[in-house]
């Protein structure tokens, strides 16, 4: 299997970071479903953490195709990215879609797969 995650640094403060991923998300036409602050969320369940949101991003078509072939692949979507701060440092992380057809080989959505990849790396490149 290829590598699941795609990782890079940001020089960006955290809420820069997670701004920049929802503006870049949009431009590139996948809305932005919701944002999960999970330092928010486990801190008030007594839980202590550094920030971390999950931010879920969307393109309907691309979803639309992904699901008439296999509606289990509903199971991987949205797609998420993670903003977080570890040891002082804040970073952008995604689940790399193409990951996704190694998953559901029968359902055939290799390149479409590929495209989505490439789309949602370059919005975490691009917002770093």
């Amino acid at each position: 299997m290829e590598k699941f995650d795609y990782t890079v640094e940001t020089n960006k403060s955290f809420d820069e970071a997670v701004a920049a991923i929802e503006a870049k998300s949009k431009e590139k036409g996948f809305g932005v479903l919701h944002i999960h602050d999970v330092k928010a969320t486990l801190a008030s369940k007594g839980f202590d953490r550094e920030s971390l949101k999950i931010i879920e991003i969307c393109n309907a078509r691309y979803a639309s195709e992904v699901l008439k072939k296999d509606i289990k692949i509903s199971l991987m979507l949205p797609c998420p990215i993670s903003v977080y701060v570890e040891g002082g440092k804040t970073y952008i992380s995604t689940l790399m879609p193409k990951v996704i057809a190694e998953f559901y080989p029968e359902a055939d959505i290799k390149e479409i797969a590929e495209d989505v990849d490439r789309i949602v790396l370059s919005i975490v490149d691009e917002s770093k």
